[in-house]
């Protein structure tokens, strides 16, 4: 990835709020999106991409003036259609003075993506960061140099050896193409044949994995890419569902195993589990109860699952399940079998 040159810098400014009480997003990113959204012709009108950006109604029509008065794009209201759209082609924005909150913004994302060196999408990635860097304006009064030295991002990517089953993947998932590979289940030491229409490279919970149609089940499947070995390309086209949405899929999944059935899992955690597991968000529906003693309860409603179990069994003596009794035996039986090893 492009270093941040010491030179660009940004003036400082006041955050704000959207009308719903939530963060407003940054005005460079609003912008971007609605430009995005201008070009692909779908006429949005302010209240869908209020709902979109999450901003209020008000901030999406201001948002629309200053890109029509001040950066002068041709942008104008369809009455018929009831929504904006561009009167004539729009490559890309004019050249935006960016906001301090809106750099350290991009120097977290641009830092982000370093997990990404070797795939198929960094050079992408570089040079998308490379025009919006060149993009800001010269007159230093925050250095972006010392911003970068002050912000990392290290999260786990693909290992090395990983890289070119990766770009296999990704290559036949862009060009919506099958793919087979040989895929080994925990436990399986020699794996058996798959073939798969991918739809979805996905990094949870720092650990990739592909989504995909197995042909020979007839159903979505979740692979770890640590177990796919072998991957070619069968340059057999597909059409991807139009309804598919990784995030209907794991609605009710802890983490990356697809699960139905959400039931309402009540865990007590010790004081020190208790303090940990409060610094993140584990779960969309997560909630704690703290205690007194600084011991809790947290709750959440998700499908059971192995992973769900390994993260119950990695607090050790410091969680118990509560309910539901069937999650509670389990995790009872396993950790029986785990002290007889000793």
């Amino acid at each position: 990835m492009p270093r941040v040159s010491s030179k660009r810098s940004v003036r400082p400014s006041k955050s704000s709020k959207g009308g719903h009480g939530r963060s407003a997003r940054l005005p460079m990113f609003r912008i971007m999106q609605i430009h995005e959204r201008l070009k692909e012709g779908g006429f949005p009108n302010c209240q869908a991409l209020s709902d979109d950006l999450e901003v209020s109604y008000k901030t999406v029509q201001r948002d629309i003036d200053f890109m029509r008065d001040q950066l002068q794009l041709p942008i104008e209201y369809d009455s018929v259609r009831h929504g904006f759209l561009y009167t004539r082609e729009v490559k890309n924005l004019p050249a935006m003075a960016l906001q301090e909150g809106e750099v350290i913004a991009l120097l977290v994302a641009q830092r982000a993506a370093e997990q990404y060196r070797g795939t198929p999408f960094e050079k992408s990635l570089r040079n998308a960061f490379t025009r919006l860097i060149e993009s800001l304006p010269s007159k230093s009064e925050i250095s972006l140099k010392d911003l970068s030295e002050a912000v990392s991002f290290r999260p786990p990517g693909p290992p090395a050896e990983d890289l070119e089953c990766f770009q296999t993947l990704s290559n036949a998932l862009l060009k919506s193409q099958e793919i087979e590979f040989r895929y080994r289940k925990p436990g399986d030491g020699t794996g058996a044949i798959r073939r798969v229409q991918p739809y979805h490279l996905g990094c949870i919970g720092g650990i990739w994995y592909l989504i995909g149609l197995d042909l020979g089940r007839n159903a979505l499947r979740t692979f770890a890419l640590a177990r796919i070995a072998a991957p070619a390309n069968l340059n057999r086209r597909f059409t991807r569902p139009k309804d598919f949405s990784l995030d209907d899929m794991l609605s009710d999944s802890f983490s990356a195993f697809e699960t139905r059935n959400a039931q309402q899992v009540r865990i007590f955690l010790d004081p020190l589990a208790a303090s940990l597991t409060s610094e993140r968000k584990w779960h969309p529906s997560q909630k704690i109860t703290f205690r007194k003693d600084g011991s809790a309860e947290l709750t959440m409603k998700v499908g059971l699952a192995p992973d769900l179990e390994a993260w119950i069994m990695g607090w050790g003596p410091r969680a118990k399940v509560l309910a539901p009794v069937a999650l509670r035996n389990r995790i009872a039986a396993s950790l029986q079998k785990a002290a007889m090893q000793y």
